[in-house]
């Protein structure tokens, strides 16, 4: 039986997340809330990453015994809400099982090493070139080059993501210019068109992209908003892994969507 990890303080464990994710200076949703938003009663022995925080990943990361859950969408999206029902319900999960809460969205999407859409696109063989994309006043996508016929990038993404996208097959038959920007991000179909790129690919997006997608002559993967934000989280765990020792668990909600 392995023996359990010696204890780690939280406050050393959040001070790394938010210096390494630039918490501090990167802008977001008004009521993202990015870094700690509950705590616990001091020290991490065991981490859970999930996409989202809602009663179930509470539930799974009690039942696994973690004491930090490590999340991209976090508390607070609906801004001031009172503690009452299933709101209520999560709170109170965390503080009975004394699980803190750490919640990363734009800063975990951008992050160089750790992002979504860097680490997708190092899975699927795109060499980085730069970043496009901006929301909030900052570039949050990354594009790069690649060449294959884009059913060999879709493919290569379905194995990624676990499933298969779906393909408004709009560009050039072959792949070149990449763009990549996980989650709903399909409103930046524009913008990947103006910065040059064939193919650009994201998790979902509005029913009027279809025809951005087409009438700009840009191939679109729509890949699961949930699924393509599976990989960051999973970055940050083993990083926490690496730096603290702290073994860590991927708890898997999907949302189909």
């Amino acid at each position: 039986m392995t023996p359990p990890s010696p204890p780690v303080q939280l406050a050393e464990v959040v001070a790394h997340l938010s210096g390494y994710l630039r918490i501090a200076d990167i802008p977001d949703a008004p009521h993202a809330l990015n870094g700690l938003q509950v705590s616990n009663r001091g020290t991490v022995t065991r981490v859970a990453a999930a996409v989202d925080l809602c009663e179930a990943t509470v539930r799974m990361a009690a039942e696994g015994g973690a004491d930090l859950l490590l999340v991209h969408h976090g508390l607070f999206w609906g801004g001031l809400e009172p503690l009452t029902g299933r709101r209520y319900r999560r709170v109170s999960g965390l503080v009975e099982h004394n699980i803190a809460l750490y919640s990363a969205h734009l800063p975990l999407d951008l992050h160089p090493d750790v992002g979504n859409n860097a680490v997708l696109a190092r899975q699927l063989g795109v060499a980085f070139r730069g970043a496009f994309g901006e929301e909030y006043g900052i570039a949050i996508g990354v594009w790069g080059e690649i060449d294959e016929p884009r059913e060999a990038l879709g493919k290569r993404l379905a194995r990624a993501i676990g499933g298969t996208p779906r393909l408004l097959a709009f560009g050039p038959e072959r792949a070149r210019r990449v763009g990549i920007v996980t989650g709903a991000a399909g409103s930046l179909i524009g913008q990947a068109a103006a910065a040059g790129l064939d193919t650009y690919i994201t998790g979902e997006g509005p029913h009027q992209s279809f025809f951005d997608a087409e009438e700009l002559g840009l191939n679109v993967f729509y890949a699961g908003h949930y699924a393509t934000e599976t990989v960051g989280v999973k970055a940050l765990a083993e990083h926490l892994r690496t730096r603290f020792g702290l073994p860590w668990t991927f708890l898997d909600h999907p949302t189909g969507l």
